[in-house]
């Protein structure tokens, strides 16, 4: 089988095969080059295949189901030694529970570096601890173990998440987490909980709310792609941090498109997949992936029958969340059934999660399945020459349309905000239903600030609930969800009202306000009344104890998400619960017992400062067990000797004594202070296990919010930067009046200056336009808004023009900008060849392409033919709506331009479809000018490159040789042969009337 990119799939003139091509070495191999089966195979004597991690791991095997992880696994020695598997333990392992607990998780996860939890320390031994310490930059040291050092490091309970960010993040490393359990009989259970990879993160402190983390994987089904078979493949790719969990099916030309569109953070593919070199070479083209692999067994999944769920070994909890919500025809549903290549993907991603998660695994969501058919395609070149996400030039978000247009005020809003810009509709009604809403917040601004305003005090909900499902949390986050809940109900009672006085006083009602208004009641009418979930957690969390706990000095615990202090203050003060004592009969009777016991602690230590005249005396309790405190100098001999008080401890200025009563008495407090502690875990497990069943119910409202926040941010975006409403339908035409690019308008803004708009007419009989111009004109600027209006008007916002009409375009493509990519032995004009082909092959009737310059980086000769007859194609086979801007201006004449009018010569052409514009230079008499932006019709012979290079700052002197040479050459234009041997003269001349130094 042969990998081939997109632009080879439909023709055999393009690229060569991967198999052809030579293979550049790398420094650094991200993925292994070891086939699964060639690794040599041992049992343990639990019948599991493990592989001990010591200097010669190669001699293991690896278990059943293995993670391979981005660095690779080494390639396996060959010598006769090599092939002699090892299972025994290593020498001198020093014979403690400890050493034999990180000895065995070390041969279960040899691709991990392992992270074992000591006390309040996470510490790593053996081999691994010296690549952690070098990576972590911080010191190793040793441990005496079994009479000889073993290396050593690590650092803070309260440190992992800034060290999981180096190690993770930073150098795509898997990390397992070995936690600690504490066994009845005091002793510990050490085992690895988790095994946290750059696509699981779950709730870490350095994960980024405003994008999606997601892991995607990549099922092939039955059919393997091979030569022009452009089968389908699966995909299938979900955010463990909120829950959002997908499955399409796509073509493998488009592959790369949606792996740029969804933005994955690690791809996982199946260890035995054949050629899978030859596939993570097509992959990276796109850039660096993190791409892991995960041995999967026979699984039915290729053949699912109805209702059953795509994976058969992981547990479906919720169904898909509802995704129609607004009164168009939903783009996304959940069908009865999944394709081989969809339900391949989707087993591949769950059994690698199962592979990590491991007891952290939760009840995943039924995955959401969308059509390609129903959404906008944006090729990945065009993803990133228009800056939708990411900006090419600082790789940030700066400068991005993301930036440009986002005025949403909630994380989840921004999430979502980000994949519809990247994923627009092709749905007519859909797209209307949504600007019907932009319109409604865009003429109602003081509506929309009151909405804005509550929305803005929500919580990132799905996050919460996906803590919650992986059993942690904290009461905090109860709270977040009751008065998120609480907010609910003020937002859809504020929209109730709204409507309610626009029905009494719109008698005379447009048929576009009563869509608007039908819109947001459908909208807000889907919200579920989860008041009962809100009041139950009112009556159970103490906020105002939670509150004190926070503000407190002593710092807190987080086990099983209660988070109740273990910690007691040195003078016995009651701790600050967090469930209140009504919760159950339990917890109020052990509050009761508590209180007695608090009072009769109160009541001795006022008898004994009264027995001893002593006001300073106080009874305590720390580490050291309960005593008698004695603060001041002059009490302390007022003490005496007593006989019931034996001396602890002595200072200058204080003493402590053991009193028996005070003993018994503290033990009964520190004895039902835990049970209160115990009650309160299982009082927060039993609320979160409540609002884990009205999951489904709480994903809803949070994505209708979203939506309102998205919608509510068009709006706030049209009314700041003066957008219109444009039609959208389903025509093939595209007309914009005075057009601006979103991005560049607000860069000139920030320094006050004004964008020059531009009108673009694509019509049925004028589809493809011409443009010539300068250099620093705005070619390149005006390709680009086109195709970001384009984006923007099947999202539902409102775009930057006077006035809009807009036919349905199913896909984007971009020939914009390139540059070399000398690691996969290709040229800037290799790069920008294979862009045109993607292109040339892919592009339908309703599809949109900006393409600039296409042809240079070569001969004018050669450059000339590769323009015009891209030209040719798009307008005779592909028969797209197309921008193309060259400096090729030879091209005009081969497509029948002439300069007795563009109507006359329209009708003589054998191109009567194409336009021709074109933008100029203003100069003035001291020899200044001025770019003039604004298109017209017809053709600008005179790129005025040295205008360019002048501003630029080339020298004086060089601009003077420039002249002269470019002076003779348009003198010379006419005569068919200009030879060289004029060529040769004229350099001698130029250099004879020039004096250089």
């Amino acid at each position: 089988m042969t990998w081939k990119s997109g632009a080879t799939l439909a023709t055999t003139v393009a690229a060569r095969s991967f198999s052809e091509q030579p293979k550049p070495s790398k420094p650094q191999k991200r993925v292994t080059k070891m086939k699964f089966e060639d690794l040599p195979k041992v049992s343990r004597v639990d019948g599991q295949v493990s592989a001990p991690l010591d200097p010669d791991w190669r001699k293991q095997s690896l278990p059943s189901t293995i993670v391979i992880p981005p660095g690779g696994l080494p390639t396996p020695k060959t010598s006769e030694k090599a092939q002699k598997p090892v299972t025994e333990q290593p020498p001198k392992l020093p014979n403690t529970q400890l050493s034999h607990e990180i000895w065995r998780n070390l041969q279960r996860f040899p691709h991990c570096l392992l992270l074992t939890r000591v006390g309040q320390f996470y510490e790593s031994y053996f081999n691994p601890a010296i690549e952690v310490a070098k990576l972590l930059s911080i010191k190793e040291t040793s441990r005496s173990w079994g009479g000889e050092r073993v290396p050593m490091c690590g650092f803070p309970l309260a440190h992992l998440d800034r060290h999981l960010k180096t190690l993770v993040q930073q150098h795509k490393r898997f990390v397992a987490l070995c936690e600690e359990y504490k066994k009845p009989d005091g002793t510990f259970d050490r085992r690895v909980a988790r095994i946290v990879t750059p696509g699981t993160l779950i709730d870490e402190s350095f994960v980024n709310h405003f994008e999606n983390n997601y892991l995607l994987a990549i099922g092939f089904g039955d059919d393997m792609p091979s030569g022009d078979n452009d089968v389908n493949v699966g995909m299938s790719w979900i955010d463990v941090s909120t829950g959002e969990f997908f499955a399409q099916s796509v073509p493998f030309s488009s592959l790369r498109d949606n792996i740029t569109r969804i933005s994955p953070r690690e791809i996982v593919l199946q260890t035995d997949l054949p050629n899978a070199e030859e596939l993570v070479a097509f992959l990276e083209e796109e850039g660096s992936l993190t791409i892991s692999y995960v041995a999967v067994g026979d699984s039915s999944t290729t053949d699912q029958s109805e209702g059953s769920s795509p994976s058969g070994d992981i547990p479906f909890a919720e169904p898909p969340p509802d995704d129609m919500i607004m009164t168009a025809q939903s783009s996304s549903s959940s069908p009865t059934s999944f394709t081989p290549e969809e339900a391949q993907a989707v087993h591949i991603l769950t059994t690698f999660l199962r592979a990590n998660l491991l007891e952290c695994m939760p009840n995943l969501p039924s995955p959401v399945h969308q059509d390609q058919g129903t959404r906008m395609q944006i090729d990945s070149h065009a993803i990133k020459a228009l800056e939708i996400k990411e900006s090419m030039r600082e790789g940030g978000t700066k400068g991005t349309l993301l930036s440009a247009v986002k005025r949403t005020v909630t994380t989840s809003g921004t999430r979502l905000l980000a994949r519809r810009i990247c994923s627009p509709s092709i749905s007519v009604p859909e797209i209307r239903a949504r600007q019907s809403l932009v319109a409604l917040f865009h003429t109602n601004n003081h509506f929309r600030f009151d909405l804005r305003q509550l929305i803005k005090k929500t919580e990132d909900t799905s996050r919460i609930i996906q803590k919650f499902l992986f059993g942690r949390g904290t009461a905090s986050d109860l709270l977040d969800i009751r008065d998120t809940i609480n907010i609910w109900t003020m937002i859809k009672n504020t929209v109730e009202l709204e409507l309610t006085s626009w029905k009494k006083t719109s008698r005379d009602a447009t048929e576009d306000e009563e869509e608007m208004w039908s819109n947001l009641s459908v909208l807000i009418g889907k919200l579920e009344d989860l008041s009962a979930l809100a009041k139950r957690i009112e009556s159970s969390v103490d906020e105002d104890q939670i509150l004190k706990r926070e503000s407190g000095p002593d710092e807190q615990s987080e086990e099983d998400g209660a988070q109740v202090s273990n910690s007691r203050s040195t003078q016995m003060k009651c701790l600050a619960w967090t469930i209140r004592p009504q919760f159950s009969r339990h917890l109020k009777a052990l509050h009761e017992r508590l209180n007695v016991l608090t009072g009769q602690r109160s009541n001795m230590e006022r008898e004994l400062q009264l027995r001893f005249d002593v006001r300073s005396l106080t009874v305590r309790i720390n580490a050291t067990g309960a005593h008698v405190h004695v603060g001041r100098v002059k009490d302390v001999r007022k003490m005496g000797h007593p006989d019931d008080l034996v001396e602890l401890t002595k200072s200058g200025s204080t003493k402590t004594y053991f009193y028996q009563p005070w003993g018994t008495l503290a033990s009964a407090i520190a004895t039902t202070e835990n049970e209160i502690l115990d009650a309160e875990k299982d009082a927060f497990a039993t609320l979160r296990r409540e609002v884990n069943a009205s999951g489904t119910a709480i994903r809803k409202n949070g994505r209708i919010i979203d939506e309102l926040d998205v919608t509510m941010a068009f709006a706030q975006l049209a009314d700041d930067m003066n957008y219109v409403r444009p039609m959208v339908n389903d025509s093939l035409e595209y007309r914009v009046v005075n057009g601006r690019h979103p991005t560049v308008e607000l860069g000139l803004l920030e320094s006050s200056r004004n964008f020059t708009p531009n009108t673009v007419p694509l019509t049925e009989e004028c589809r493809l336009h011409v443009i010539t111009g300068p250099n620093m004109a705005g070619k390149s600027t005006l390709l680009r808004q086109t195709a970001l209006i384009s984006i923007l008007a099947q999202t539902g916002s409102f775009v930057p023009a006077d006035k809009a009409e807009i036919g349905i375009v199913d896909k984007v493509f971009s020939r914009v900008g390139a540059k070399d990519d000398l690691f996969r032995d290709r040229s800037t004009f290799m790069v920008e060849m294979m862009e045109t082909a993607d292109i040339l092959n892919r592009a339908t009737p309703r599809s949109l392409v900006i393409m600039d310059e296409v042809g240079r980086g070569t001969t004018v000769k050669d450059g000339l033919a590769i323009a015009f007859a891209t030209v040719h194609h798009l307008y005779f086979v592909n028969k797209c709506r197309a921008l193309f801007a060259t400096h090729f201006h030879d091209l005009a004449d081969m497509l029948g331009y002439s300069d007795d009018g563009l109507n006359k010569s329209r009708r003589r052409s054998v191109f009567p479809n194409i336009g021709f514009f074109c933008n100029d230079v203003d100069e003035t008499e001291d020899g200044h000018f001025t770019y003039s932006h604004r298109l017209r019709p017809g053709v600008n012979r005179d790129s005025h490159g040295l205008k360019v290079a002048q501003t630029g700052g080339l020298p004086p002197k060089a601009i003077d040789v420039a002249s002269q040479a470019l002076a003779w050459l348009n003198q010379n234009q006419g005569n068919s042969v200009i030879g060289r041997a004029k060529l040769k003269k004229l350099g001698a001349d130029i250099v004879q009337s020039t004096t250089v130094d």
